[in-house]
């Protein structure tokens, strides 16, 4: 059962209390931005759906956020959602951690246009190369998916969708920021009876600023980046090319002497799909992955001193099944892995192979206004054996446009190759389970007006945690670790011809149930907000993001650690866009407005005030 303190059931009270006052007529006024209902994804069921079929808390980013935020990477985006921690080792390019309602760093699945890009090594997807400029939208599902996508699963998935051909037109953007910050952009879509190509790229170059507390040299950041999506018909069957591909530098400090590491991060894959009866369509996705870091410094703990490197090539072949049988949505398929990991780091060297194959099947109904939704998986690896997982969901439509939700899901991780191989390595691992519950309530008031409100209990066995022993006094992993999530999310959208508001407030309890204690890096409560205002042929914006306090660890100078607590802090950024008229565009965005110090990790430096100005030329 998920039990809620005398504080959180007034604030759900509160919500619901809120939502249900709202009167029940729909207006049928227009709004030029669009309401989340308008959103179609395909993340939470693996094939198209309305976001107001969904019995899943989700959320979209959309193209107008990605254009409005001159963001230098993706997690900025996701920083501004309710229940995500972000954390970046420093300023721009260095690596990000994304703790999503609770969970670890690497809990959460990160897709691109559908291909999985966390690496096998640590886990953790290097979205701090993915470029906004290349994304068409980003959608994030919460909780337990193992179900649909395999290990990893824990905290959701993320599924950032590249731009995709829509009709013939052009852009470019050139701008300058803070830290000598370079960005060039281009973007081209074709479309006609043949078919469709979309093409983008992104230059951007920073001097960025010290990684570490007390330094005084600039680590900077390197990123070129192109995306291309081709599509096309050939006697009824739809074909899809995806590409994707990122490659630069990143400098950084370890343990106070410069560095730097050369990455390349790139997704390839074939889509073919089609209908075999009226009532059964196919889908077949063969894909490629590739994550490469190489370090330039030479590593002398090495037998045979080398640069550092972490590399993974993945395979992936997956197909997927919809079919219609009288009320039933019927989603079916299977996936395979083959995975490869190689890596040198701090003189621990691996070379390993492993494979995975999940096979799927949803079902999703209505009756009157009752929905039903049922998931089950199994997945079999190579080295951890099989592992069944379930998602069940139901939900019931009080009144037009209201809808309760209870669900019920698991998950698993299993260890990736670092996590057994590599620096404090153990081989006898086993698998993180989680088991999860929650219930939701969601309510659209009229066309500009939607709120929602969810509460969740998720816990988390043999949880791999690094720790420090007697008999391994340099650190080992362990399955030590009990973990339980409880949390409430609120969500409130409102949108007009000439305004936009969006407020998320979120409050969780990553607690370690074998200590009481918190986890680390992780917050309380977290919330955000955004206000977009269209005064003729300008907008304006803010956007702020508030977090309670963290706790972490630093050590001391014989390098045993010590817990500290990070102070909670406010961040607020503003924006402009001024359309100039023939295509022309002028934006400008003030960072960290308020020039607030603040940390994400200890000892880490965080951006400070900055700014970004940029000129967009469109042709349509």
């Amino acid at each position: 059962m998920i039990r809620l303190t005398t504080r959180r059931l007034s604030a759900v009270s509160t919500c619901i209390a809120y939502i249900l006052s709202a009167p029940d007529a729909l207006s049928t006024e227009s709004a030029d931005w669009p309401r989340l209902d308008d959103y179609v994804v395909v993340t939470a069921t693996r094939e198209p759906e309305p976001v107001s079929n969904l019995l899943v808390p989700i959320a979209v980013i959309d193209r107008d956020d990605l254009d409005r935020s001159l963001a230098v990477d993706v997690s900025q985006l996701l920083s501004q959602q309710p229940g995500i921690d972000i954390t970046p080792y420093g300023g721009p390019g260095q690596t990000v951690s994304v703790f999503m309602r609770g969970t670890n760093s690497n809990h959460t699945i990160f897709l691109v246009d559908g291909i999985r890009i966390n690496p096998g090594t640590i886990g953790v997807a290097a979205i701090q190369n993915v470029a906004p400029d290349l994304v068409d939208h980003i959608e994030i599902v919460k909780g337990p998916r193992s179900a649909l996508y395999g290990t990893d699963a824990i905290g959701g998935v993320v599924n950032i969708l590249t731009r995709i051909p829509t009709a013939n037109s052009a852009s470019a953007l050139v701008g300058y920021g803070t830290f000598n910050t370079r960005e060039a952009t281009g973007h081209l879509d074709m479309k006609g009876a043949a078919g469709s190509l979309s093409f983008a790229t992104r230059w951007l170059e920073s001097d960025g600023f010290p990684v570490f507390a007390g330094d005084t040299l600039d680590r900077g950041y390197r990123n070129l980046s192109e995306s291309l999506t081709a599509r096309t018909a050939i006697g009824g069957i739809n074909l899809t090319a995806h590409a994707w591909n990122a490659s630069g530098n990143t400098q950084y400090s370890d343990f106070g002497t410069p560095a730097d590491e050369n990455f390349k991060n790139s997704i390839g894959a074939l889509e073919a799909s089609g209908a075999v009866t009226k009532q059964w369509t196919t889908l077949l996705r063969v894909g490629r992955m590739q994550d490469d870091l190489r370090q330039t410094a030479i590593d002398l703990y090495a037998e045979t001193p080398s640069p550092d490197y972490e590399t993974t090539n993945r395979t992936t072949l997956d197909w997927q099944n919809s079919i219609r049988v009288g009320e039933h949505a019927i989603t079916a398929g299977a996936i395979w892995m083959d995975e490869s990991t190689r890596a040198l780091v701090y003189g621990t060297q691996f070379d390993v192979n492993t494979r995975s194959t999940t096979g799927f099947a949803e079902d999703r109904f209505t009756v009157g206004r009752h929905h039903f939704s049922a998931a089950f998986g199994t997945t079999h690896h190579s080295t951890f054996g099989n592992h069944g997982t379930y998602n069940v969901d139901y939900g019931f439509e009080s009144s037009p446009g209201v809808i309760w939700t209870a669900g019920a899901g698991s998950a698993f991780r299993a260890p990736d190759s670092t996590d057994r191989f590599g620096y404090g390595g153990n081989p006898m691992l086993r698998p993180e389970t989680s088991r999860n519950l929650e219930v939701g309530l969601r309510r659209r008031i009229d066309e500009h007006e939607e709120v929602s409100v969810s509460a969740f209990d998720n816990r988390i066995d043999n949880l791999i945690v690094f720790t420090y022993t007697a008999d391994n006094p340099y650190g080992i992993n362990g399955n030590i670790g009990k973990t339980r999530i409880r949390g409430i999310e609120a969500n409130w959208r409102y949108t007009t011809d000439a305004w936009r508001a969006r407020l998320g407030v979120a409050h969780q309890e990553p607690i370690d149930r074998d200590t009481g204690t918190l986890l680390l890096r992780r917050s309380r409560w977290n919330a955000n907000g955004s206000l977009e205002y269209m005064l003729g042929h300008h907008e304006l914006g803010l956007d702020a993001h508030t977090s309670g306090a963290r706790p972490d660890v630093t050590y001391d100078a014989n390098f045993n650690p010590v817990s500290v607590s990070l102070g909670g802090f406010t961040v607020v950024a503003a924006t402009w866009r001024w359309s100039l008229g023939h295509g022309v565009t002028l934006q400008a965005k003030i960072d960290n407005l308020l020039d607030k110090h603040y940390e994400y990790i200890s000892g880490y430096n965080t951006q400070r005030r900055s700014f970004v100005v940029a000129v967009r030329y469109a042709i349509q």
